[in-house]
């Protein structure tokens, strides 16, 4: 029985700043930011919105009333929690208007949650294959204002639907996976912003992908031969580049070559959005399905997530992908949004609701919104 992404839906806020113009404020030249890091653009979520909001956005541009129907199971990844005790999942259950015969949680393990999630729902799928399972990816990524980690924050959520007879990404069931206790990000209960230890983190993260693809090449007796493409776990798109130029002079120029204008492909939204946590692996491939994919086309995908967990696992695009999703739409998201001044942005960033606030609907733009706290308890609303 073939499972996958049967559906995968994108939702970015609708302001941004512009990353040339964050440099010039920063008194930094932009080549560091754009070329140096990767970035062009950077999105900026509104006070009354969060991972719950998001979360509701990207499964609601692909639920239809059959899906929800048919859902056995709802994972959020996450590392932008609103809560300590209740999940994620569990606010989104009233938002998406799911039946209650749902099993619903959310997993935190920093950037790698949604791809737990998505193993998971693979096994709850091969057992119940009457049923779909939900998995979404939300986060805020946040570090502060003038900080060195202030180029990499980014907000967003992707969503997918697993099932039998995937239309978008099969699932080989091909995976190596490895933990390790490393100190390389972390983020304690009593702070909203990350810490990070910026280099070490990136040299684990090469560090993981290549032993893992010497795993993976030793279990499955596969090389880069095998796939046309890799995508990356892309919290800014540098950070990817620097796992793919490990495989510079073990492969092919041709390969090579293949490799690295498939990864361009795969890290255009990622540009103009910025980090997701744990939606950078799937905006990279949501991005490399509209630019790049070819129907049967056989991916190897990279997910990592500090701390650390990582994960190579295989997949092959399917034949009729693109009658699924829909390019035009993911596009104009990204097109119709509005650029905040960095000084806007600033205050934007400042701003944090307290109990008993209120948010006047007349002001939001967006059909999920965080409406009051109560009791220190987090009320959410959906626009008529």
């Amino acid at each position: 029985m073939d499972i996958g992404i049967d559906k995968i839906g994108f939702y970015v806020p609708k302001d941004y700043i512009d990353i040339v113009e964050l440099a010039k404020a920063r008194n930094v030249d932009p080549d560091k930011f754009t070329i140096g890091i990767g970035q062009d653009k950077q999105a900026v979520p509104q006070p009354y919105q969060d991972a719950v909001t998001m979360a509701a956005s990207s499964a609601d541009s692909i639920l239809t009333s059959e899906d929800k129907k048919d859902i056995g199971l709802l994972i959020v990844g996450t590392e932008s929690s609103v809560d300590e005790s209740k999940s994620s999942a569990a606010f989104l259950m009233d938002l998406l208007e799911l039946p209650e015969d749902i099993r619903a949680f959310e997993i935190k393990q920093a950037c790698y949650g949604a791809t737990a999630g998505l193993q998971s729902a693979y096994d709850f799928v091969s057992l119940n294959p009457d049923k779909k399972a939900l998995v979404i990816a939300t986060d805020i990524a946040r570090y502060g204002i003038k900080t060195p980690g202030e180029v990499t924050q980014g907000a967003g959520s992707v969503a997918m639907i697993i099932s039998k007879d995937p239309r978008v990404l099969k699932l080989d069931h091909k995976s190596v996976y490895m933990t390790r206790n490393v100190g390389d990000f972390w983020r304690p209960t009593f702070s909203k912003t990350a810490f990070a230890r910026g280099k070490f983190s990136n040299q684990v993260y090469v560090d993981f992908f290549q032993t893992l693809w010497q795993k993976f090449q030793n279990k499955y007796s596969m090389t880069a031969d095998d796939f046309s493409t890799m995508l990356f776990h892309i919290p800014y798109t540098k950070m990817g580049t620097k796992a793919l130029r490990t495989l510079e002079e073990t492969v092919s120029d041709t390969k090579y070559a293949e490799l690295t204008k498939h990864y361009q492909e795969s890290i255009k939204f990622s540009r103009e959005v910025g980090n997701l946590y744990t939606g950078s692996l799937y905006l990279g491939l949501l991005s490399y399905l509209v630019y790049g994919a070819q129907p049967n086309e056989q991916l190897l995908l990279f997910s990592y997530g500090s701390g650390a967990v990582g994960e190579l696992y295989s997949a092959k695009v399917q034949p009729d992908f693109e009658q699924v999703v829909d390019k035009s739409a993911l596009q104009k998201m990204l097109t119709n949004r509005q650029k905040l001044s960095i000084s806007n942005y600033e205050k934007m960033y400042q701003i944090e609701y307290q109990d008993g606030t209120i948010v006047d609907p007349i002001t939001v733009d967006t059909k999920f919104y965080l409406s009051e706290i109560k009791e220190n308890e987090r009320l959410y609303k959906k626009s008529k």
